[in-house]
């Protein structure tokens, strides 16, 4: 029997996915989805993989998220103040 961060290792391996489709596969709140992911980081990491974020974009203007090191969305573009952020996509390589 495999563990929920088990599960989605093996998931992002095999394919990029975001938080909400992740919650849907695994059967597990969104927030808990950004809860793991952080240990889901470590654990590819001594593996000698990375988990990969795909940066967040504002679906209006489309200002990219590219510093962002936090796994949950931003409340909104900080160009232009809009709430349409686009989900990033996770994946381990």
């Amino acid at each position: 029997m495999t563990t929920i961060r088990q599960e989605m290792i093996r998931l992002l391996e095999e394919d990029p996915r975001d938080a909400r489709e992740l919650s849907q596969i695994l059967g597990i709140k969104e927030k808990e989805v950004y809860e793991h992911l952080a240990h889901v980081a470590k654990s590819v990491k001594a593996q000698k993989k990375k988990l990969t974020v795909l940066p967040f974009s504002c679906l209006t203007c489309g200002f990219v998220f590219e510093n962002r090191r936090r796994f949950t969305r931003p409340g909104k573009c900080p160009r232009c103040r809009d709430s349409r952020v686009e989900y990033p996509l996770y994946k381990i390589g």
